[in-house]
């Protein structure tokens, strides 16, 4: 059988363009015992991926030149010759950037396509909103009241920080730079106040503004300026989430660090970074509350959705410039 796939032809230099990507064809031969063959519906395109495009391992190894990529995807198995995985079961696994695959089950989950639509296991049930509810609940041990800012607040992760927060009775302050995901945010999420960063020069004036009683938790996918304004803006004692810098991804040289860093001393701030893979034991609680948040209408989500696989690249590099409103996905087939 043939299959298509994405490879990584070069590392990008600054942000990755097309010229970075390519598709191959390539032949899967036939499954052995213990083995069975899925075919993908869906696949997720995420910014961490941009660090695995780097020559050096970080948390996840890096991406190899003129092999396929590697992310979150969902399909169908259509041959199985392992009795724990039957022709026909949706599930979930790795390796995405492409049509076909063959495992032996390990880090593949069968997945419920009744409790909600298949791509949401690519987010708000699978690791976006894990990620979402990890830095909340384990890392800033969030409270009812708190104030809370979220920077791409209408993000794949953001958008549901936002609306944890607010299920918890916290005062939600976000950012995001268009007017379409303004709406959106102030319409479905409930969201208390939305900060347009583009086209405000002052963002530390605006966040004090917006939060007159300061902020309790900054939850972090940004990085840069939003940092700065998060350390001058938070209360003492208060926790950074430290999720994410895509702001400082597709940078060529060493980013300087915040220059009010200091603040950390004085205020006693709490930062911490995390992985979410190091909180996969959280899955079956998480996904328990985040199914009962849904049923009561208090968590919304938003997709966009590329269609094709010869259209990742392109779905991915968009996330710099933040074409994607939520969760940003590539219908397959």
């Amino acid at each position: 059988m043939k299959s298509q796939q994405i490879v990584l032809t070069s590392r990008p230099t600054g942000a990755p363009t097309s010229s970075n990507f390519k598709m191959k064809f390539t032949e899967i031969g036939p499954i052995d015992d213990g083995e069975f063959l899925v075919k993908n519906s869906w696949m997720s395109v995420d910014p961490y991926m941009r660090g695995r495009m780097k020559s050096a391992d970080s948390y996840v190894p890096a991406f190899q030149i003129d092999e396929p990529l590697e992310g979150g995807c969902i399909g169908e198995v259509i041959e199985s010759r392992n009795k724990d995985f039957s022709k026909g079961d949706t599930v979930l696994g790795s390796l995405g950037w492409r049509e076909y695959w063959k495992s032996n089950g390990d880090g593949v989950t069968p997945i419920d396509p009744n409790l909600a639509p298949i791509q949401a296991f690519l987010g708000v049930l699978g690791m976006t909103g894990l990620t979402a509810w990890v830095g909340l609940n384990r890392i800033a041990s969030l409270q009812s009241g708190s104030t809370v800012f979220v920077s791409a607040a209408s993000g794949a992760v953001g958008s549901i920080v936002v609306q944890l927060a607010k299920a918890k009775d916290c005062r939600v302050i976000g950012s995001a730079g268009k007017a379409e995901k303004i709406e959106w945010l102030k319409q479905k999420t409930g969201i208390d106040k939305v900060i347009n960063y583009k086209e405000t020069s002052d963002l530390v004036g605006e966040l004090a503004e917006n939060a007159p009683d300061g902020i309790d938790v900054y939850f972090d996918n940004v990085g840069g300026d939003h940092l700065e304004a998060a350390l001058d803006v938070i209360n003492d004692f208060g926790c950074c989430v430290e999720c994410g810098m895509i702001s400082t991804y597709n940078a060529t040289e060493p980013i300087p660090a915040p220059r009010n860093l200091f603040q950390v001393i004085g205020k006693r701030i709490r930062m911490q970074g995390f992985i979410v893979r190091d909180h996969l034991d959280a899955k079956d609680e998480f996904v328990r509350e985040m199914t009962k948040l849904i049923k009561a209408d208090k968590v919304v989500w938003k997709e966009s959705i590329t269609e094709g696989l010869e259209n990742a690249p392109a779905a991915f590099i968009g996330l710099f410039d933040g074409d994607n409103l939520g969760k940003q996905l590539v219908r397959i087939s």
